[in-house]
């Protein structure tokens, strides 16, 4: 009987000891840990993108969170058929076009097993895009703007290379896709839903994004360096 009693009063310890010891273990911490970087390649054409990371500032998930902002060149599209479908019919001049885009890019990162390579992450977020292509004609008393504000996704992957403890060489690839939206300048905007404002007879959304090189997605391969703060 006391035998008895003795093992009844032990699993009763037992299952007291498991209920309260995950509440008097002193709760785990995070050593978040921050990174600067700086990336330079190819974005449709030649871009150069700044970020800072943080990392490890969970114990329950590997997760990284990148805020980046980027300035990339573009072809500023066809000037003649901008002057066309924003300005007026005017063929003097001699035309003159130079166009980049300005991007912020929010990526939430985990890391993948690849190869040997010490350190990769798989990456996605969302992309905000601000585009502007610039027009002169020469000789022809015309100089104008057009723009447009884009929202979009992205995913990529990272690769990083140690150089020594705090700096690695970086090598970037990724895709962003960009959503459709309004494309304008001087006093005539066009709407991918046919809402044009001041559009000019004859043209639509696609004829004004295809003349100034909108992007609807965007491939990019950059490589460069990580610092560890």
């Amino acid at each position: 009987m006391p035998r008895k009693i003795f093992l009844f009063i032990s699993v009763l310890l037992f299952i007291f000891v498991c209920e309260i010891y995950p509440q008097t273990v002193p709760p785990l911490a995070s050593n978040p840990k921050y990174s600067f970087g700086v990336l330079l390649g190819y974005t449709r054409n030649f871009g150069v993108n700044v970020s800072g990371t943080i990392s490890e500032f969970t114990y329950d998930i590997p997760l990284s969170i990148r805020l980046s902002a980027g300035y990339n060149v573009r072809d500023a599209g066809n000037p003649w058929d901008a002057r066309k479908i924003f300005i007026n019919d005017n063929t003097n001049g001699d035309p003159d076009k130079y166009g980049h885009t300005i991007d912020f890019r929010l990526d939430f990162a985990l890391p993948v097993n690849l190869f040997s390579i010490r350190k990769s992450l798989l990456y996605a977020g969302p992309r905000y895009s601000m585009l502007t292509s610039t027009f002169e004609f020469i000789g022809g008393n015309e100089f104008f703007d057009i723009t447009s504000h884009q929202f979009g996704l992205g995913t990529g992957l990272d690769l990083y290379f140690g150089i020594n403890p705090t700096l690695s060489f970086v090598v970037s690839g990724g895709f962003d896709y960009y959503f459709s939206n309004k494309v304008g300048g001087h006093d005539s905007f066009y709407m991918p839903d046919g809402t044009d404002i001041n559009g000019r007879q004859g043209y639509t959304y696609d004829d004004a994004a295809k003349s100034v090189n909108l992007p609807k997605y965007e491939v990019r391969f950059m490589a460069g360096l990580s610092f560890g703060l």
